[in-house]
Formats: C-alpha cells, sequence, structure tokens
C-alpha cells in the first residue's frame, strides 16, 4: 500500500512571519510525520527545561566575572521534585537563608532595588538570559542613581519570594529574574517581575512583569531597557502593579544614562 502523500497548506508562505504552529499541512486526515515529530521534540525540550539543573554556583561565577557581587539563598524547596510539587515551598527562604538575610542586612542598610535571579521553571532561562539583562539594566539604574544590593541567586525561587526578601531588607524595589514556564517554542524565556515597597501581603496585582525574554522573542537588551524605563517611572509615581501605566517613550533619566542605552 503506497503511503498517502502530504498535502500542502496554501498559507505555508506566512510561516516565515511566526513561529507559531500555523500552515502544517496534512497527510489524509492526519498531520504529516514530520509535523509530528517536530512538535514531540518541542514537548520534549519543554519538559527537559522544567527538570534541568540549576547551575547556581556557575551562573554566581560568571556574574562575578562580569563585575557584580552576588549573594547565595535557599528556599523552604530542597530539590526540584519537592519545588514541582510543593510550588509554596518555593515563596519562602528557609529558616537558615532568613536569618542570615536579616542579619547582613543591617550591614547593607536599606537601598534601591534587590535583584532576585532564580530557575523558577527553566533554569536554562535563568542561565542563558540573566548576564545578557543585567549587563544592561544595571549601568542604566545606577547612572540615575540607584543604590543596589549584591544579586541574589535562589535556586527553586516563586515569584513571591521577592516579598520576603524586599521586606527583609527593606529596600524600596524588587526585581526578580525567573525561568518562565517553557511553551512548546520557547524553553529558555524569561521573566522580570518587579514590586515597589514589597511586603507579604503584596499580590499579583501589586506587581509589574516583562516577559518572553530572549533573543527570539523581547530581546535582553530591549527588556532591559524597558525594565528601566517602567523601574524610573514606579520610584516617580511610588506605585507599581496595574496602577503603573507603560507610556513608552524615552527612558526618563539623564542623558548620561541615555548614553549608555
Amino acid at each position: 500500500m503506497q503511503p498517502t502523500p502530504a498535502t500542502h497548506d496554501r498559507w505555508q508562505t506566512l510561516r516565515q512571519f511566526t513561529s507559531a504552529r500555523i500552515a502544517l499541512g496534512r497527510a489524509g486526515g492526519s498531520v504529516r510525520t514530520r509535523t509530528l515529530l517536530e512538535f514531540r521534540l518541542a514537548h520534549a525540550r519543554a519538559r527537559d527545561a522544567v527538570h534541568m539543573e540549576f547551575h547556581g554556583e556557575a551562573l554566581a561565577a560568571a556574574l562575578g566575572r562580569a563585575g557584580y557581587e552576588t549573594w547565595r539563598l535557599d528556599t523552604e524547596a530542597i530539590d526540584r521534585r519537592t519545588y514541582l510539587l510543593r510550588p509554596d515551598l518555593g515563596r519562602r527562604l528557609s529558616p537558615t537563608a532568613h536569618e542570615a538575610l536579616a542579619a547582613q542586612s543591617a550591614k547593607w542598610g536599606k537601598r534601591d532595588l534587590a535583584i532576585i535571579v532564580s530557575d523558577g521553571l527553566s533554569a536554562l532561562a535563568a542561565e542563558r538570559q540573566t548576564g545578557a539583562v543585567l549587563t544592561c539594566l544595571v549601568p542604566l539604574l545606577r547612572a540615575a542613581g540607584w543604590r543596589l544590593y549584591p544579586i541574589f541567586i535562589a535556586a527553586f525561587g516563586r515569584v513571591k519570594l521577592q516579598d520576603e526578601i524586599g521586606s527583609l531588607l527593606g529596600a524600596r524595589h524588587t526585581l526578580m529574574l525567573i525561568g518562565e514556564r517553557p511553551g512548546l517554542g520557547a524553553p529558555d524565556s524569561l521573566g522580570a517581575y518587579f514590586t515597589y515597597k514589597p511586603h507579604a501581603s503584596c499580590t499579583d496585582a501589586n506587581r509589574n512583569c516583562v516577559s518572553n525574554i530572549r533573543p527570539e522573542g523581547f530581546p535582553p537588551k530591549a527588556a532591559a531597557q524597558k525594565l528601566a524605563q517602567l523601574l524610573l517611572e514606579s520610584a516617580r509615581h511610588g506605585l507599581s502593579g496595574v496602577a503603573l501605566k507603560d507610556v513608552g517613550g524615552e527612558l526618563p533619566m539623564p542623558l548620561s544614562a541615555r548614553a549608555i542605552a
């Protein structure tokens, strides 16, 4: 019996404009074998990203070589399996980390921004995109006069972890760079969430998010510039979350800072 020939979709030329799965064609009443295999490969990559080990020490070393001081933190999730089954444990520091951070806070004093990096649901994203984002973002904020804490690296973290960290430090802002849930075409997408005056009762309505940070999505440099713009607007208005609107335009900072961008 001869195999059913593949039928191409007449909209196939539109695929050059998007990575979405459109104009896939068919073989009889089924998808083509190639289409099915590509889907299974993407699904496998997404699963691998969720379960991949986070090389926090290597990331800290890379950031150190780039001139950034880092500080390691642990959550109450002790391993990847626990983290996936118990999301609540990733929202809290371990007792040891909580105590150590509280003790160190007095030495650092109150500063403008605490940046936390976590693997989240994609260690691949945190490892690939964090350096490029920070390389652009940190100079922009420092040029605007912001004082930053060391970069905190926390394995098995959830977005709300930033509230406990920010509250302990007395930070004006927290920013969390965290691996997003992988899509079927984006296993390495980074999300950035920031909060003004974080505290335990903060909800997602109190945060702003810049998502899909990766070269094929929102390029890291452009995302860093957008984050700088939003953070400066947040500080100027004294708020974040749904009340903070993205008005676009240039970065509201001195010309010397704009030159860095």
